[in-house]
């Protein structure tokens, strides 16, 4: 049985996880670049933790400069097994209300200004993303969520956008009403994709702050307004991923769903074609197979 590690990455308004035991801020240096911010790691009811806080402490970086790459393939670097993913979001449903949380299983990829893969010209890789997150990983997430009294939605579509700057009242009605997106957020892709091509598990925690500007009772969307939610539902994510460790435990059999086989037939370059510069920046995402 391998041993479980829990990676967290925090959107906004998480910038700490400070329940962690043997608390250490560690470098983790990664052939991608430096990831946002150093990592906190420690243990958490006997299962080690790894805390990444996505915009740096202090929010340093925008959504589009976060350094994805760096981010996963440190997290795998250091052990991490299951990544849980928090970000703040808008919400396209009434039903899915600010403060709320919503337990993502679906992406539409928007953004277009960001490196979404460790593979490329000298070794090639495709990999499923039809389920992009765990279902195994967001059920813990869920029953933690429900345990904390957190009011929180089982499903959801995510529309990654570009940003920095939010949704015209335009688009905001075409992602809700043709399109069918359930939230709106900056960050989590191609992070999801990263995950998947690094064998990661991974569940996204979306943190309702606002109704993006479809809501004509509630106008556009203000940084102000998303402030005051924020403080609430940072403090509801600590709470959710306190109780993760006793549900998830010390120890961990294989995917059922085969997040951490993902790459068993999705490499198509032939070995003997494989660029060895390539594959030296794939010793911690892919040295599984490589």
């Amino acid at each position: 049985m391998a041993k479980t590690m829990i990676g967290v990455i925090g959107g906004s308004g998480v910038y700490d996880l400070d329940t962690l035991e043997g608390r250490e801020w560690v470098t983790v240096t990664t052939p991608w670049g430096d990831p946002s911010d150093q990592i906190l790691t420690g243990t958490l009811g006997g299962v080690k933790m790894a805390f990444l806080p996505r915009h740096g402490r202090g929010h340093r970086l925008s959504p589009s400069n976060v350094p994805y790459r760096a981010n996963i393939d440190a997290l795998k670097r250091l052990g991490v097994t299951d990544v849980i993913s928090v970000s703040a979001c808008g919400s396209f449903r009434e039903e899915m209300a600010p403060g709320d949380f919503v337990i993502v299983d679906q992406f539409i990829d928007r953004t277009f200004a960001r490196d979404k893969s460790f593979f490329g010209t000298g070794c090639v890789a495709h990999v499923s993303l039809a389920h992009p997150t765990c279902p195994r990983l967001g059920a813990h997430a869920l029953a933690a969520a429900r345990d904390a009294g957190i009011t929180v939605h089982d499903g959801g579509t995510y529309l990654a956008m570009e940003g920095p700057q939010f949704s015209t009242l335009a688009e905001s009605r075409l992602y809700r009403e043709s399109w069918g997106a359930d939230v709106i957020g900056m960050t989590n892709m191609p992070e999801a994709k990263l995950a998947r091509e690094a064998e990661l598990c991974y569940a996204s925690i979306a943190m309702v702050t606002d109704y993006d500007c479809w809501h004509e009772a509630h106008g556009a969307v203000e940084v102000s307004d998303i402030l005051k939610v924020l403080q609430s539902n940072s403090e509801k994510a600590r709470a959710l991923v306190s109780r993760l460790p006793a549900l998830l435990g010390a120890t961990r059999a294989p995917c059922p769903h085969g997040c951490d086989r993902a790459l068993d037939h999705a490499l198509i370059t032939a070995p003997a074609a494989r660029d060895p510069e390539v594959l030296a920046r794939l010793d911690a995402v892919a040295g599984r197979l490589l």
